[in-house]
């Protein structure tokens, strides 16, 4: 009997045996160029933007040693102050008189609108009256009015859009230029690329609010694909890093001599096996925990700090719930003013906590009785933040460190149909930079006449993150990481520096 043809006939691309041998020869391939890109030891390839990559090359035993920038930086250090919650423009830095003047009327072509939480009430100005501040005469709100007192200092960005309604997402996208969870933190970035001056403490440290953790949490400082050396390392000036502390039944002279004989058996391992970059890098994260046990406690303790630094930044303050979240906050600002005084690379200090107690009672969240949580927030945030500035402008710090205001969107300029408060809005919204590099005073883009829409000189998270990035002296299209088959970066493929603000 003869057997059936196959209606295929003999194709070598549907032999079996060719098939397997060419699977196995593709996926032995992809594990050949997945290693010699870890090594560094691919040629320089091309990315998105068509120039060449610039990835920097990680020492694993010193993963942390500084490295160069792209260019001659304008500042060394980065300091963000991120407002959890979506702090409101309209209320705090961006002064609409013709929203003023409309107060109660709709909402121009608002008839079907429908935001975040639903239906939108009249166009409302804010309860707090704008005043005009500093030499250059800024409008800022009378809830911050210490830091109204420094826009002299200030550059703003009154146009900022963002690319989702969701504070989770929200937070995601302004930390790490990502709405998706498993993206690199501008922080991760920035040591991957620069390391750190002080090899005794963490290049990245985030600080989370006395409250507690943001929403998004770990993944603002998360390192996503890239090694976990760069994560963020988060601590407090009341609750210290985990794990820290040598247990009490260990002496110090037992914990010197335990870490001596580990180091030699590390060193004499290293010796016969001198390419394994995985036990390389985990005798330096040990290292460093070694390290940090005498500086991190050293650096975090504020009680050596002189009373006036301590009234300058409300750190000082009893009596009160506010007055004793202010006082823990201000604690946190301190303390992020030690860490850059002690050069380390980046620094993320963090202003409200995911929701715990209600609506609006941790964070910036404002949706049912504005006014109200505002008048909770707003203290908190002006004097220990204005304090954080003075200082470091007073000791000279600002020469080097680029300080970053931001929050994950803005707010509505109606009120939500039967309720008190502002719906979220990443249609338009302020942020503001200070320090090296940046020209101040300045404002820069606007939104529309009623604060709803960013109009003029739009700026997108990937314009602001590029132009961070270029104040270090990092080329943000050039700065890549190979994952996955793709030069990744910061800005993915978009991002243009504002150079309008650049001093």
């Amino acid at each position: 009997m003869m057997k059936p043809s196959s209606p295929f006939g003999t194709h070598p691309f549907l032999n079996r045996r060719r098939f397997l041998g060419d699977a196995v020869m593709g996926l032995g391939s992809m594990a050949l160029m997945r290693l010699l890109g870890r090594q560094g030891l691919l040629a320089a390839t091309a990315s998105v933007s068509g120039k060449g990559s610039l990835r920097p090359v990680i020492q694993p035993d010193r993963p942390f040693a500084p490295r160069a920038a792209h260019f001659a930086p304008r500042a060394k250090n980065v300091l963000v102050i991120f407002c959890s919650g979506a702090c409101s423009h309209l209320d705090t830095f961006d002064y609409k008189p013709e929203l003023i003047r409309r107060h109660g009327e709709p909402l121009p072509g608002s008839e079907k609108l429908i935001t975040f939480q639903g239906e939108q009430g009249a166009l409302t100005k804010s309860p707090w009256e704008f005043r005009a501040r500093g030499q250059c005469g800024k409008m800022v709100s009378d809830l911050l009015p210490r830091m109204g007192g420094l826009v002299d200092d200030l550059c703003f960005i009154h146009s900022m859009q963002g690319k989702t309604n969701t504070h989770a997402p929200g937070e995601n996208f302004m930390s790490t230029g990502s709405t998706r969870d498993g993206f690199p933190s501008v922080g991760s970035w920035v040591t991957y690329a620069l390391g750190s001056a002080d090899q005794s403490l963490p290049a990245y440290v985030a600080i989370p609010d006395p409250r507690g953790k943001p929403q998004n949490s770990v993944n603002n400082w998360g390192p996503g694909y890239l090694p976990a050396a760069f994560q963020g390392t988060d601590f407090n000036a009341a609750t210290p890093i985990r794990n820290l502390a040598m247990p009490g039944s260990v002496g110090g002279a037992t914990d010197a001599a335990t870490r001596a004989f580990l180091q030699g058996m590390n060193a004499r391992h290293l010796q016969h096996f001198p390419g394994d970059t995985e036990l390389a890098a985990r005798v330096a994260s040990y290292e460093l925990a070694a390290r940090m046990q005498l500086s991190v406690p050293e650096v975090a303790d504020i009680s050596g700090e002189p009373a006036h630094i301590l009234r300058l930044y409300g750190a000082d303050e009893t009596g009160s719930k506010i007055k004793e979240t202010r006082a823990a906050y201000a604690k946190n600002c301190i303390l992020a003013r030690r860490l850059i005084e002690k050069g380390v690379r980046m620094v993320q200090l963090f202003n409200g906590a995911y929701q715990t107690g209600g609506e609006g009672t941790s964070n910036w969240d404002g949706h049912k009785d504005l006014h109200s949580q505002y008048s909770v927030h707003g203290p908190i945030l002006d004097q220990p933040t204005a304090g954080l500035l003075i200082d470091l402008k007073q000791r000279g710090l600002l020469k080097d460190t680029l300080v970053v205001w931001c929050t994950e969107f803005g707010r509505m300029p109606t009120f939500q149909k039967g309720a008190k408060g502002r719906d979220h809005n990443p249609s338009g919204f302020t942020c503001w930079l200070a320090g090296a590099g940046v020209r101040a005073p300045f404002s820069y883009g606007a939104t529309d006449e009623f604060g709803y829409k960013a109009v003029h000189n739009t700026v997108s998270v990937h314009d602001f993150h590029a132009t961070i990035l270029h104040l270090l002296g990092l080329d943000h299209e050039r700065l890549t990481f190979y994952h996955n088959g793709l030069e990744r970066r910061l800005t993915d493929v978009h991002g243009e520096v504002i150079r309008d603000v650049l001093s």
